[in-house]
């Protein structure tokens, strides 16, 4: 059930899309106000598409966090490029987000010139504006809208929350009308035992940023509510090689604990519940191999 009937709502799809880095699921964090999706320095951190609500006015908007698009080199990389642009192909509106320091490189301009065949209402988000001097972001935005004629052009810092009201209000505007998907108070149609698992995975790439290679996955293992009102978490974490399940554990154990007492304090507040985390660390050669790897993260294998 919604608040409101649909003869006086809108609703629809924004895909938020660029190259890894770009600050989308900052993004997505901050138009929802609260974390739904990971942040993590390292690259290529989005694995999936992740749905992020929020309501502005009589306006429900379903923001869609994609995958970072590159040139992808191995089979599963393929895979998470394909989502980014199928999502892209089926939202009302496409955000293009661009890093205002990084400029025009290669990736965006293959970016830029597939977004040409996408139908979506294309759209131009220059973020990290206050890394950037005026004069030049507005030569950076002149250069794209020269490339491909956008909608709109936003200047905005995911991080800080600059420009990101008249970007959620110009969103707003242009959704379809239609009645809400989603409840109102509803954030995410994410289960929270993923999340809380997405939480563990940006903890584990915090912590190992150099040390661990990109091929390491959190998987929710078990979940129960105790009668205290707290609830036991299991969680598995999954690397490729013996060498890379030592460096998550640490000697004497304190990587790993100190990793389950960063994810533990964040599922708390996702939760809003207290929580026991309990994390494994197995090895599974090749799982980015795996098709059922592939099926649980929502990918074309």
């Amino acid at each position: 059930m919604t608040s409101k009937s649909s003869a006086e709502t809108n609703c629809g799809f924004v895909s938020l899309i660029g190259p890894p880095n770009a600050g989308k699921s900052t993004l997505l964090n901050r138009l929802v106000a609260t974390k739904i999706s990971i942040v993590s320095r390292k690259a290529r951190t989005t694995r999936s598409c992740i749905r992020g609500i929020a309501i502005e006015g009589k306006a429900q908007i379903i923001f869609v966090d994609t995958p970072g698009i590159f040139a992808p080199k191995r089979k599963f990389d393929r895979a998470m490029v394909s989502a980014a642009w199928e999502a892209a192909g089926e939202t009302d509106a496409a955000l293009l987000l661009i890093d205002a320091r990084r400029g025009i490189d290669c990736e965006v301009e293959d970016i830029v010139a597939k977004l040409q065949r996408v139908s979506a209402t294309r759209l131009l988000a220059l973020n990290k504006i206050d890394t950037v001097a005026p004069p030049k972001l507005l030569e950076l935005a002149t250069a794209l809208n020269a490339k491909l004629s956008f909608a709109g052009t936003f200047m905005i810092s995911a991080l800080r929350g600059h420009g990101l009201a008249k970007l959620k209000k110009d969103l707003a505007a242009i959704m379809p009308a239609g009645p809400w998907l989603y409840p109102e108070d509803q954030v995410s149609d994410a289960p929270l035992r993923q999340l809380a698992a997405e939480i563990t995975r940006e903890k584990l790439f915090d912590r190992l940023h150099d040390e661990l290679p990109y091929a390491a996955a959190v998987e929710p293992a078990a979940w129960q509510d105790l009668p205290d009102g707290s609830a036991r978490i299991e969680q598995m974490i999954y690397v490729e090689r013996p060498s890379h399940k030592k460096i998550v554990i640490g000697k004497g154990g304190k990587t790993i604990k100190a990793i389950g007492t960063a994810a533990r304090k964040d599922i708390i507040e996702a939760a809003g519940q207290p929580v026991h985390l309990f994390l494994q660390v197995k090895v599974r050669e090749s799982w980015t191999a795996d098709p059922e790897r592939y099926r649980k993260l929502g990918l074309d294998f």
